[in-house]
C-alpha cells in the first residue's frame, strides 16, 4: 500500500467494542501511526479519518470508538453516538471482533446496531495469529455477516484478502484507477493544503472551535479535561482552497501525566504541531494567562510555525476580567505581538469567522519569499534600531 495521491472514492467505517484492534486495523490499512493504540478500553474516543489505496482504488477509512462495553468511560455515550452517525452514513462496515475471546454478549450488541443501519458489512475476526483464535473463528458466523476474513491488524496477516473484500464491495469510481496511475508515473504532488493544529492546555475549547470552524460536529466535545486523545486530522475546503484542521489533545505539565495513553497523545500533539503550516493558540479567558501556556506557545514559535492567537470563552466575562486578561497578554506575550489576537467564544461562534482571513495572512507571511537585497534591507534596519 503507498500514500493516496487521488480524492477518494467511498467511505469505509471500522465498528466493533472496545479493545478488539480497530486502531491497530486503522494504522495497517493506512500506512500512518495516526490512532492511538492502547490496552486501555475506549482509548479512540473520536471518528479519525484517513485514505487507503488497494489495487487501483482509493477510500476513505474512518476509526470509531468502542460502541459498546466501555461504560465506565464517562463519554461513551456521546463516543457511541458520534459513531452511530458516521456508520449512517458510509458505503461499507468492517465489523472487528476479537478472535482469541470468541463473541462475546457486548459483539452481539454491535450486530444488532449494524443490522439497523442497512449498510453492507464484512467481518473481520481479528487476532487469529494463533491456533486456538483461528479453531474459534468458525463461531462468529452467527452473526449471520458474509464475508468473514480472518486478520490478524498487528502482523498484517489476512490484509490483503480484507482489502479485497472491502473494495468489491464499494461503488464503482470511473477513471480512479488510471488517475492513480497516471499520477504515479508523474510522480505528481497532492495538491497544496493549508495545515492548520489547534492547540493548547486541556480543556479550553479546541473541539469545540474545530466543530464551529467545521460548521459541523466532527470531534467529541465533553465537559472534562483530557477528552481529545488523537491528533484529529480532518480534510475540509473552504472557498475553493483545500485545508487540513487539526484538533490535538491538550499538553498539562508534564508532573501531572501518570497514563501512558496520555503520554502518547502529548506525542502526536507535537509531532501535529511540527506538520502543521499554522497553529491556533487557544488561551482560556476565564483561568488566565498560565505557565502551561506559555511553555507550549514556545514550542510552537520554536518549530517555526506560523502563529495566531485565539482567547476563548470571552462572552460573559465580566469587564474588569477582560482588562486583566489583556494586560496579561500585553505584559507576558509580548514576544509573540506580531501574531494576530481574536477574542473568541467557541461555544456560541462569536468572532470564529475572523480567524480565517488572519489564518491566510499568518500563513502567506510565513512563506514570503524575498530577494537577497530585501533581506539585506531589513536586517540592516534592524541593526541601526
Amino acid at each position: 500500500m503507498t500514500r493516496p495521491i487521488t480524492p477518494p472514492h467511498g467511505q469505509v467505517a471500522l465498528v466493533g467494542r472496545p479493545n478488539v484492534g480497530k486502531s491497530t486495523l486503522f494504522n495497517r490499512l493506512t500506512g500512518t501511526r495516526g490512532a492511538i493504540v492502547s490496552a486501555v478500553a475506549g482509548t479512540t474516543r473520536d471518528v479519525l479519518g484517513g485514505a487507503v489505496e488497494w489495487q487501483g482504488r482509493v477510500f476513505a477509512l474512518v476509526d470509531t470508538g468502542g460502541v459498546i462495553g466501555a461504560s465506565l468511560d464517562p463519554m461513551q455515550e456521546a463516543v457511541a453516538e458520534r459513531v452511530s452517525r458516521a456508520a449512517a452514513t458510509v458505503d461499507l462496515l468492517v465489523f472487528v471482533v476479537d478472535g482469541r475471546e470468541g463473541p462475546v454478549p457486548a459483539d452481539d450488541e454491535v450486530a444488532e446496531t449494524l443490522r439497523r443501519h442497512g449498510v453492507p458489512v464484512v467481518l473481520a475476526v481479528n487476532k487469529t495469529d494463533d491456533r486456538r483464535a483461528r479453531d474459534r473463528a468458525f463461531e462468529f458466523h452467527r452473526f449471520g455477516f458474509e464475508p468473514i476474513v480472518e486478520i490478524a491488524a498487528e502482523h498484517g496477516l489476512g490484509i490483503g484478502d480484507l482489502l479485497d473484500e472491502v473494495v468489491s464491495r464499494l461503488p464503482p469510481a470511473p477513471g480512479q484507477a488510471a488517475a492513480i496511475t497516471a499520477a504515479h508515473e508523474t510522480d505528481a504532488p497532492p495538491a497544496a493544503e493549508t495545515r492548520i493544529a489547534v492547540v493548547g492546555r486541556p480543556n479550553v475549547g479546541k473541539s469545540s472551535l474545530v466543530n464551529r470552524l467545521l460548521g459541523e460536529e466532527r470531534v467529541v466535545v465533553f465537559d472534562e479535561a483530557g477528552t481529545t486523545r488523537d491528533a484529529i486530522e480532518i480534510p475540509f475546503e473552504r472557498n475553493g482552497k483545500p485545508y487540513v484542521l487539526i484538533d490535538t489533545a491538550g499538553i498539562r505539565r508534564r508532573k501531572n501525566v501518570r497514563e501512558i495513553a496520555e503520554k502518547f497523545s502529548i506525542i502526536k500533539t507535537l509531532d501535529a504541531i511540527k506538520e502543521s503550516h499554522v497553529a491556533v493558540m487557544v488561551l482560556d479567558a476565564r483561568s488566565g494567562l498560565v505557565e502551561q501556556d506559555l511553555h507550549l506557545l514556545d514550542y510552537v514559535l520554536t518549530t517555526g510555525r506560523a502563529l495566531v492567537l485565539a482567547v476563548n470563552k470571552w462572552d460573559g466575562l465580566e469587564s474588569e476580567a477582560k482588562e486583566k486578561m489583556r494586560a496579561d497578554i500585553k505584559r507576558r506575550l509580548g514576544f509573540a505581538d506580531y501574531a494576530e489576537l481574536h477574542f473568541i467564544s467557541a461555544l456560541h461562534g462569536t468572532a470564529v469567522g475572523d480567524l480565517y482571513p488572519s489564518i491566510e495572512r499568518a500563513f502567506n507571511a510565513a512563506n514570503a519569499h524575498w530577494s537577497t537585497n530585501r533581506l539585506t534591507t531589513l536586517l540592516q534596519d534592524a541593526v541601526s534600531q
